[in-house]
């Protein structure tokens, strides 16, 4: 019998990390047509919750995504979701990353689905827009998410996983948003077998899902990375890993290639080295990006752009072909999703303050709980 209230993290307005409300009084939602309700296990922590609340979507801030800005926020109160135009509004329940069981289903769902484990596409939209861009919204900013014991997603945002598949809900958490990401920007780009692809940031959440795909798909991959992360990230897969730090980024990749210039660049981290990762592209090369924890202002010759004949990608709404294309290599075994810590969902504000200070390597989980006490229906 399914609970009348539930524990959920309420994010009250952009700012610190004061603006998470934990609360044990929050209704449970019931799923309306063609909807389910889904008991979350699972909600990985990622960048783009932490960069709502922080408000670093604003076109004002000109930073990277800092340690301190996570904490604090970048004194934005209002407009923080910046070009992302949605509809947010307070309080909001974030969490992009829903893994779980259907506990129960609205009208027009087959009540068969009761009881499936799932992993939840983060982005919901009118099934009759046929690019789902214009209609895009997404799980934890224009609809309640994942930090919460329960939430309501449409039916066929709920992608069924088998329940013998030998991966934690803790690692299949680490997929909506992370493992999404990577595939979307290399959907878009059109990476492919035979690329010599760069990753930048490829220690991260998105980075080591980008690793994998790239090396899934036959991919040639140079990795750069922290020099304490160089190892785990070698281990991936990764041809090459490339020390982020020290002088000359430009000239260490093309030492580690043997001289070859790139196909492709999949960067999330921008800042003072985007105009080096054009340098490295080939003529009629390709760069995608998803993000910019080094600093969304750069530098770009427009001269390098048209004159070699590139591309540039922005990836933030998956293709429709996304999120199935990822499930179905998880499912086949051919990546290999993985979480490196998790905490219960009350230590939020601490599992957050780890996240942006960037010591691990890959995603970390909540596990909201189940089982703490609420009046029953």
């Amino acid at each position: 019998m399914l609970p009348k209230t539930m524990t959920a993290v309420h994010l009250t307005g952009h700012g610190g990390l004061d603006r998470l409300e934990l609360r044990h009084d929050v209704p449970v939602p019931k799923p309306g047509p063609c909807k389910v309700l889904v008991r979350v296990t699972a909600a990985g922590i990622n960048n783009t919750d932490i960069n709502t609340r922080t408000g670093w979507y604003n076109q004002a801030v000109s930073s990277g995504t800092t340690a301190e800005g996570g904490k604090d926020g970048f004194g934005v109160s209002e407009q923080g979701m910046g070009d992302w135009e949605g509809g947010l509004t307070f309080p909001r329940i974030q969490g992009a990353d829903a893994v779980g069981r259907i506990v129960a289903v609205g009208s027009g769902v087959e009540p068969g689905r009761v009881g499936e484990r799932v992993v939840c596409d983060p982005y919901i939209r009118d099934p009759d827009d046929v690019e789902g861009f214009d209609s895009a919204g997404f799980l934890g900013s224009e609809h309640d998410g994942a930090f919460a014991q329960y939430t309501v997603v449409p039916s066929l945002n709920a992608v069924s996983v088998p329940d013998d598949l030998p991966l934690s809900d803790a690692a299949l958490a680490t997929l909506p948003c992370s493992g999404g990401t990577a595939m979307n920007m290399l959907v878009i780009a059109g990476a492919k077998a035979g690329d010599l692809a760069l990753v930048t940031g490829a220690s991260g959440g998105v980075g080591t899902f980008l690793v994998q795909i790239l090396k899934a798909i036959g991919a040639e991959v140079v990795a750069v990375a922290g020099k304490s992360k160089m190892s785990a990230v070698s281990d991936l897969g990764a041809d090459h890993v490339i020390n982020r730090d020290g002088e000359d980024i430009l000239a260490r990749v093309l030492e580690g290639t043997g001289g070859r210039k790139l196909s492709l660049v999949a960067d999330v981290v921008g800042g003072a080295n985007f105009p080096n990762l054009l340098k490295l592209l080939r003529r009629g090369g390709r760069y995608v990006t998803a993000g910019a924890i080094g600093g969304p202002k750069v530098e770009l010759d427009l001269r390098m752009l048209y004159l070699k004949n590139l591309s540039l990608f922005g990836s933030t709404v998956y293709l429709r072909q996304t999120f199935p294309r990822l499930i179905d290599m998880v499912v086949s075994g051919k990546i290999k999703p993985f979480s490196t810590k998790s905490w219960p969902l009350a230590e939020i504000r601490a599992a957050q303050t780890e996240f942006f200070e960037k010591k691990h390597v890959g995603s970390l989980v909540l596990l909201p709980s189940a089982s703490e006490g609420t009046p029953c229906i």
